[in-house]
């Protein structure tokens, strides 16, 4: 589904997306015509085709023009088309209307709240990224923010809804050592996959500590503000955008849409969930420094917040006294007074490392090891001169989160040259490839058994399409 999965900036021209039942002689007759003279004296008349229906899948229609509309758009927003067809496109959005259409059957529901928080969020990222509500109607030729909410509504409902039902399709499958080593064992020797070069890297970190004095500048600081808010009516929005160190939302004056599943500090969330309506938090600390949050709205279990984050300085003193650490700990591992995981276990600021002996984890797949065409630039510029056994110099880096910069040392501790793939060596990557075949074996059967107990129907004009599903029933 890669190519043709839906952007959401053009799904948005696409008019005709909701669940649309046909009125009466609209399946028989799928062509809408109007008829205009030829001529203004002349009673002959013109058929002019505005739209027809594509497609009909449950109680959704597709519409010739939703097609055409996506096909442009994708375009327009620099998608590649290349292999992208009329045939191809209806397939998957008549694939989308189908989970969407049976999620519903299935009772799986998408709350009101919830796709309005996510049309919400859209919109707020286009105004961003526009200028204004009124540029973001202009730029999309809509009418008012009314009509463009609702039509945003319907298309996230759908997404929404199909995503769940997949989501559903999939959740309880699994997979046994059993059938990998069954499905390893299928693939022809000259066809296994061919996995690159990898590496093993662990690393020790120091985060140099700040001042208390310049701890207590940062909250005296979000107190003014706070302060300034609630007495002096000034715009939060405004205050986050003039002084929050917050990279992620300091554009946005500070929003962000949360739930307590959402992936922020335990401490953020306990602030933000503890608020009120309208209430602005008192001063508080978490790895990344000082925030205060202000709760912009609350819809049941989602907020809308805003917050300022502030870092206090860290004086060059402290990230002197940090690398001569480091160095000092580098020193004593090179000499052998310990191993680099010990030292690691001992010394390391970082607690999601320091007890796996500082071994980095990869991001895609949580195992230990790390493509080197697939790594992040920046680790692979800082470990790619690395000799067996040798630890870099300490090297100081902005933390990616947004928290305070640190010093690391960084070591390899295995390497992986690229090779044909070994069940036992390559075990987690080969269970992920056979657990997706799985995935995609049931999603396959789920849609031929849903196709034969839907009611579908496919214009005349899209019959011949080569169709990867049976969509054009006999």
């Amino acid at each position: 589904m890669n190519k043709l999965q839906f952007v959401f900036l053009a799904s948005i021209f696409c008019t005709h997306v909701g669940a649309q039942e046909p009125t009466a002689g609209e399946t028989s007759e799928e062509t809408a015509v109007v008829e205009a003279p030829a001529k203004k004296d002349s009673i002959d008349f013109k058929k002019i085709k505005l739209d027809g229906i594509a497609a009909v899948v449950g109680d959704y229609v597709i519409l010739d023009s939703d097609i055409e509309k996506t096909l442009i758009d994708l375009k327009s927003q620099g998608a590649s088309t290349e292999d992208i067809t009329h045939c191809s496109l209806l397939g998957k959005l008549m694939e989308d209307r189908l989970y969407a259409h049976q999620a519903v059957q299935d009772s799986i529901l998408v709350s009101d709240d919830e796709v309005n928080a996510t049309g919400d969020r859209q919109l707020q990222s286009l105004v961003q990224q526009i200028g204004s509500m009124e540029k973001v109607l202009k730029y999309y030729k809509k009418e008012d923010e009314q009509s463009f909410r609702e039509e945003l509504y319907k298309i996230n409902k759908l997404r929404m809804l199909s995503e769940k039902m997949q989501q559903d399709i999939i959740s309880e499958i699994e997979i046994t050592p059993e059938e990998v080593r069954q499905f390893f064992n299928k693939i022809p020797e000259n066809e296994r996959p061919v996995f690159g070069a990898e590496l093993e890297i662990a690393q020790i970190v120091k985060a140099p500590e700040p001042s208390e004095e310049e701890k207590q500048k940062v909250i005296d600081k979000l107190n003014e503000i706070k302060a300034d808010v609630e007495d002096n009516d000034a715009s939060f929005s405004v205050k986050a955008i003039l002084y929050s160190q917050d990279p992620g939302s300091k554009s946005k004056g500070g929003f962000y849409s949360i739930t307590r599943e959402t992936g922020f500090d335990k401490t953020f969330k306990d602030v933000a969930f503890g608020l009120r309506e309208g209430e602005v938090s008192e001063p508080f600390e978490t790895p990344f420094g000082f925030h205060i949050i202000y709760i912009e709205k609350i819809r049941g279990q989602e907020l809308d917040l805003r917050h300022i984050l502030i870092q206090p300085e860290i004086s060059d003193k402290a990230l002197e006294e940090a690398k001569q650490e480091l160095d000092s700990i580098r020193q004593k591992v090179i000499e052998g007074k310990f191993t680099f995981a010990e030292a690691a276990l001992n010394f390391s600021d970082e607690k999601e490392t320091k007890f796996d002996g500082g071994l980095l984890r990869n991001p895609q797949d949580f195992s230990s090891r790390f493509e080197l065409t697939k790594m992040d630039p920046t680790l692979y510029n800082q470990v790619r001169d690395l000799q067996d056994d040798q630890i870099s110099y300490p090297i100081l880096e902005a933390d990616p989160r947004g928290g305070p910069s640190k010093y690391k040392i960084l070591k390899v501790t295995n390497r992986y040259d690229e090779h044909v793939a070994d069940f036992a060596k390559d075990y987690t990557k080969i269970q992920q490839i056979a657990l997706t075949e799985k995935q995609y074996n049931a999603i396959k059967e789920w849609m031929e058994d849903h196709i034969e107990d839907t009611y579908i129907s496919v214009s005349d004009a899209n019959k011949d399409c080569d169709f990867a599903n049976n969509w054009v029933k006999n």
